[in-house]
């Protein structure tokens, strides 16, 4: 997109304006950056490398226009032409997920299931355009007001759906012809979900659910979560819950779950492994999921073994998973349902039973799965976990891992004990880590509160206002390394969450970052992310970009994923080197991002990029 600048002088002087005048222009532009500038030396804003975050104010938005308008300058200088923006896709493509073509994965032989599955090599690349939104979309509403209410033109539903639906979502009601409306959790629930979840933990031996985190369960993976009640309630007791359900063209479970600021993303497991590491989770959940766990000779259940912790849970309400025989004491063997013979292989105990409900709990003896008779379901090779969308293996894993620690056995507190991070590493390590994070998010939160604001009035003399705590909700960091900006918002007690992501090729820690009791995933970005458009509302990445542009994939195929995922005016802060950040701030703006580019003035040559995306009417 041509700035200001360049149509200005295109006007007085044509399209190649003398080089004589575009000089003077040159001279001109860096005297108004010094006089901007008079506290510092350098063209770009700065961020203060003290503990003291510093809010940035009038001055510092005139400079940083200036520095704008400087890089433009500096293109039409060198005779370069700027690149074209890209176009908008075609409104077939509103809610396209790349790497999930049902139709192409049928014509390709993928059946039983199989064609629900992630298949990126499957798809191709195509023309570059940019996902547009639905012509009713409208900016959600902010956390927590956004998961009671949401946009009904924001997500690819039907009322029908609604209605028809079997799950746990007796609770959704069309309050307008534009919105969808959640009962709140304090108001009448018409789906039972607070009775439910009472159940549960009543069940697990527990006065309430107020006590699951007592009881060792921060994580809960809900599988098939409906549209979203189960975990919303869960969130509601500061418990993090993942939703995971199959792609879904239309009436996506993880779409409006997302919508609603709720974790969640696309994740099927018929033929691959989820890409979540061994003893990832406290508590599996299934309510109606639709999975016939004991099919494929038990595959589906020994993931659920791979992914649960030592002393976890596997909580399955299905009413065809009732057991032939009388009360839970009183069964005998031959009577037993093929679903309960496969849970006693692989050491997990059915600890209690209540109308459709069954709750096992995974065994905390690691040694059980070799000294069990029933078992003939073997151990996997010692370092063969590297679960990224792996094909199932009829194995156990995690048994010799020194992450083996019952969660019954773990520290109550919200934080992991001394003893629990040398697992990982040295501790001393993930406290600097974690002060370093709070510092930069005070930073984003100050870089970003003139820009939400630039646009309305204020009084001669008063500070920029301090942005809205709740501003953003659905957080991805796209290089979380030990998962520290994750942490930092919790300090910081914003209302978000954040999904970390572990590229493939770094070093693995995501059992870190999962054991702290955040939500994370492995991932390529060579392949686009397993969710669907506008679903997030704040990108970050962290030395990203350098690695990338060393890797078989472009820096553009990332930025029109990057855009795909993001909501309309959602916000996008990467930090790297100043090269990578300059050729990022290029890419921003083929794809119509706002962008700017900020000097963290500490001596190094890293830059950061802070962009908006803007919300493209039709």
């Amino acid at each position: 997109m041509r700035g200001p600048w360049f149509n200005k002088l295109s006007v007085i002087f044509g399209p190649r304006p003398p080089v004589s005048w575009l000089l003077l222009c040159f001279v001109s532009v860096l005297a108004l950056i010094a006089v901007f500038g008079s506290s510092s030396s350098n063209s770009f804003d700065s961020v203060t490398s003290t503990p003291v975050p510093e809010i940035y104010t009038n001055y510092r938005r005139l400079k940083e226009q200036a520095a704008v308008d400087y890089f433009e300058l500096r293109t039409i200088v060198s005779g370069a032409s700027q690149p074209r923006e890209l176009g908008l896709c075609s409104k077939e493509r509103e809610n396209y997920v790349p790497c999930y073509n049902v139709t192409a994965n049928t014509i390709l032989g993928f059946k039983d299931g199989e064609e629900f599955d992630r298949h990126c090599e499957v798809s191709g690349q195509g023309n570059w355009c940019l996902v547009r939104p639905p012509k009713d979309y409208k900016i959600p509403l902010r956390w927590p007001a956004g998961r009671d209410v949401i946009w009904s033109g924001n997500v690819k539903i039907t009322k029908d759906q609604f209605l028809s639906s079997g799950s746990m979502t007796k609770r959704i009601m069309l309050l307008e012809e534009n919105q969808i409306a959640f009962h709140p959790e304090d108001g009448l629930i018409f789906d039972g979900v607070k009775d439910y979840s009472r159940q549960i933990a009543e069940m697990l031996g527990l006065g309430s659910d107020s006590e699951f985190f007592q009881a060792g369960v921060r994580t809960v993976l809900d599988i098939g979560c409906g549209f979203g009640s189960f975990g919303a309630h869960l969130v509601s007791l500061k418990l993090m819950a993942l939703c995971i359900a199959a792609y879904e063209a239309t009436g996506s479970q993880v779409q409006l779950a997302l919508e609603r600021g709720l974790p969640a993303m696309i994740g099927n497991f018929i033929s691959r492994q989820l890409p979540y590491p061994s003893l990832s989770y406290d508590m599996v959940h299934c309510a109606q999921c639709g999975i016939v766990w004991d099919k494929k000779e038990g595959m589906f259940l020994i993931e659920m073994d791979r992914l649960l912790k030592p002393g976890g849970y596997f909580v399955l309400t299905s009413p065809t998973s009732k057991p032939r025989g009388g009360s839970t004491s009183t069964k005998k063997r031959n009577m037993l349902t093929p679903l309960e013979q496969f849970t006693e292989k692989i050491c997990w105990s059915l600890i209690a039973q209540q109308d459709d409900t069954f709750i096992w709990q995974k065994t905390a003896d690691a040694h059980c799965y070799s000294s069990n008779r029933k078992n003939d379901v073997p151990l996997c090779k010692e370092g063969y976990d590297a679960p990224y969308y792996r094909a199932l293996v009829p194995c156990i894993t995690g048994t010799s891992s020194n992450r083996w620690i019952p969660i019954q056995n773990r520290s109550s507190s919200s934080d992991l004990s001394s003893a629990e991070l040398a697992v990982h590493g040295n501790p001393e390590d993930f406290f600097e880590d974690l002060q370093v994070w709070k510092l930069a998010l005070k930073n984003y939160w100050s870089l970003l509160t003139p820009l939400i604001f630039s646009d309305h009035p204020k009084r001669p003399g008063d500070e920029d206002p301090l942005p809205p705590f709740n501003m953003v909700r659905n957080v991805m960091d796209m290089n979380a390394h030990y998962g520290g900006l994750n942490a930092a918002f919790l300090e910081e007690k914003k209302m978000v969450w954040v999904m970390n992501v572990v590229p493939v090729w770094a070093r693995n820690t995501l059992p870190l970052i999962l054991d702290r009791g955040f939500l994370g995933v492995l991932h390529d970005w060579c392949e686009p992310f397993s969710t669907y458009p506008r679903t997030y509302d704040m990108l970050h990445a962290d030395g990203l970009l350098s690695h990338l542009t060393s890797e078989r994939c472009g820096l553009m195929e990332l930025f029109i994923e990057m855009d795909r995922i993001l909501r309309p005016e959602g916000w996008v802060v990467l930090s790297d080197k100043l090269g990578v950040i300059e050729l990022a701030r290029a890419h921003a703006t083929q794809i119509r991002w706002d962008a700017r580019v900020i000097d963290l003035q500490n001596g190094s040559d890293q830059r950061l990029l802070v962009c908006q995306k803007p919300f493209l009417k039709k």
